[in-house]
């Protein structure tokens, strides 16, 4: 299971720590945060404990407006579950006697002066990408006009050679040679880089590249979702499909299905200018729209007039 520490939630978002300061290395291994509402009044039937706790103005005012010993009771019977950490929004004051349990029971609690609700996004998101459950592939990824494509292919086949043609025509590059993908949700797949091989491009004869400073921050982005994946093959001119539309294929990466297609490679054919259609006509058929009906309803009255005069 993948976790994350205390620590890096209060870097990320340089969160004051105002208890447990000696405990920050405590792991994070749910990536959706919990605002804890029932549990002050006694019911812990269906507590996440493993969540990260955020308690916000509702909340430090429901804790306020209660007498000492109820308190201590409410917050006594949460905090005796030992979740990763409990954090303060909108920079409230008034802590002194939440500071004291946590300090008790070692559990870190921290301080953003941050809008709740903006604050409670921002950090499931970045959960949710740090404890997504990812792997790593051997290919090339792109963002090409807003679409994030995966492209594989043999090595040797000219993935990155394609790469570095779509990054001078002003795409972006995500990661060369190992992409790490991450599933954020059954439907959504994310393409990133594994951090060694940021904004970097290897070519054959060439050597490696750094695109950021041949080609400026335009050609590098950190992610993107996966919408196609391209496999790049030998020409096999007994296998080429010249269908008006080519029916639909899947890949399948950690049980999210990605849209795929094959292009085949030949001397002179442009690879790049291929990959740029195909992203284009598939964000088209998102919109609705599909070159091969239109092409069928402009013949259609042709196709009637024939059939009339055979008659």
């Amino acid at each position: 299971m993948k976790s994350i520490l205390v620590e890096s939630l209060i870097r990320r978002f340089s969160l004051e720590v105002l208890a447990g300061d000696n405990q920050l290395q405590r792991t994070i291994t749910k990536s959706q945060t919990y605002r804890p509402g029932l549990e002050f009044i006694g019911y812990f039937d269906f507590f996440p404990m493993e969540h990260v706790q955020v308690l916000g103005e509702k909340e430090i005012t429901y804790l306020h407006n209660l007498s000492h010993d109820e308190r201590k009771l409410r917050i006594g019977n949460i905090v005796s579950y030992h979740p990763p950490c409990f954090i303060v929004t909108d920079g409230l004051e008034g802590l002194q006697y939440l500071t004291r349990y946590c300090e008790e029971e070692k559990i870190p609690l921290l301080r953003t002066n941050e809008r709740e609700y903006e604050f409670v996004a921002k950090v499931d998101a970045f959960l949710t990408k740090s404890l997504a459950p990812e792997i790593a592939i051997h290919g090339v990824c792109l963002n090409v006009s807003g679409l994030g494509i995966l492209l594989r292919g043999n090595s040797g086949v000219g993935k990155s050679e394609t790469a570095h043609t779509l990054i001078g025509r002003g795409h972006r590059l995500i990661a060369d040679d190992i992409v790490v993908l991450k599933k954020l949700s059954p439907e959504t797949l994310l393409g990133t880089h594994n951090d060694t091989n940021r904004e970097f491009l290897a070519l054959r004869s060439i050597g490696l590249l750094n695109v950021v400073r041949l080609y400026g921050r335009k050609a590098f982005q950190e992610e993107t979702r996966i919408a196609l994946d391209i496999k790049l093959t030998k020409w096999q001119g007994s296998a080429l499909n010249n269908e008006l539309e080519v029916e639909p294929d899947y890949k399948d990466y950690m049980g999210v299905r990605i849209p795929h297609i094959e292009i085949q490679l030949q001397p002179g054919r442009d690879v790049a200018g291929l990959i740029e259609a195909a992203a284009n006509n598939w964000l088209l058929m998102q919109q609705g729209y599909s070159a091969a009906e239109e092409f069928l309803k402009r013949i259609e009255p042709e196709m009637n007039d024939s059939g009339k005069s055979k008659c």
